[in-house]
């Protein structure tokens, strides 16, 4: 089979929304190439080891590339994808330089190609992501492994919005919680929990690919006893409360909605945010206070930013 290769040169604030786009346009694995990472300084107690080629990255902003069937549709999927990344602007979402290349290769091509970019990364004190394909042997005893295939889709779990969420999940969740996950995504928040011990995760997200990959993500991980993915908008359905609600979506729809979430939250309870660029913070923590929490903590990782919230008795 042929595949398409769409290549947008953007900024790192675009990733995350840009990304989300190329995966409900039906793109089969997506490639972030982030020259931040080639002078990023890593802190010697996590004991990553990066060989990392300077000519794999762009000289300016970041390039995300994404693979497409070639069929008779492909024209207009791209100009799909085009226009629904230029109406990330609305939401006042710097595109950077919003070039974009397409190119054409082999199936054999792209289904090897992509895997350099990933490798086993120990994101916190705690866990660890490692690929399917990549043999791992865990350095302590109360080390967590979350395993991900990111040819499923939704990325490989190791972007700073993502990571922030696994590490507020560590200082938050106990043995025997209830949480959801809202925009699940690939469900590796969800597996944390279930690592954690959390009694039950229920993982939500309207999109019917993100449903397929969290379930596929939670079987592999064997948490499906406690893990339970279904389609739905935000907190539609959510009938009884939760003691950690986790979101890692765009700031805008967390601001839209934390009335809702402090319905769900049992007082006492937790909302970890994230996905938020350093220009809305305030505007998110205004938000949540509003709704009846407390701003516990405030995480923050190159030009994005966490919360933890705790909800007022």
């Amino acid at each position: 089979m042929k595949w398409s290769e769409f290549a947008i040169q953007t900024t790192n604030e675009a990733v995350e929304p840009v990304s989300n786009i190329l995966h409900e346009a039906g793109a089969s694995g997506v490639v972030i190439e982030d020259p931040l990472e080639l002078v990023k300084e890593r802190e010697n107690v996590f004991g990553e080891i990066y060989h990392l080629n300077p000519d794999d990255y762009p000289d300016e902003g970041v390039m995300i590339k994404a693979y497409l069937p070639v069929n008779s549709f492909l024209g207009e999927t791209v100009d799909a994808i085009k226009e629904s990344i230029n109406n990330l602007l609305l939401f006042d979402i710097d595109l950077g330089k919003n070039i974009v290349s397409i190119s054409e290769v082999n199936e054999e091509e792209w289904a090897t190609a992509w895997k350099k970019y990933y490798n086993p990364v120990k994101i916190s004190e705690r866990f660890t992501i490692v690929p399917t394909w990549e043999e791992y042997t865990p350095v302590s005893s109360d080390e967590l492994i979350i395993e991900l295939d990111p040819g499923m889709a939704f990325g490989t779990g190791t972007h700073p919005t993502t990571v922030m969420c696994i590490q507020a999940l560590e200082r938050t969740v106990k043995p025997g919680d209830l949480v959801v996950d809202v925009g699940t995504g690939s469900g590796v928040l969800s597996i944390a929990a279930a690592l954690l011990e959390a009694k039950r995760i229920q993982s939500l997200d309207l999109d019917e690919v993100a449903v397929q990959s969290a379930t596929q993500n939670v079987e592999l991980n064997n948490v499906q006893d406690r893990v339970s993915v279904s389609q739905g908008n935000l907190l539609d359905g959510v009938d009884e409360q939760a003691d950690v609600v986790v979101a890692n979506i765009l700031a805008e729809v967390i601001m839209r909605f934390t009335d809702d979430v402090a319905k769900v939250v049992k007082p006492g309870g937790h909302f970890i945010a994230s996905g938020i660029i350093q220009p809305k913070k305030q505007d998110v923590k205004d938000a949540i206070t509003a709704s009846g929490f407390t701003i516990e903590e405030t995480i923050l990782m190159e030009d994005w930013v966490a919360l933890i919230a705790k909800r007022n008795d």
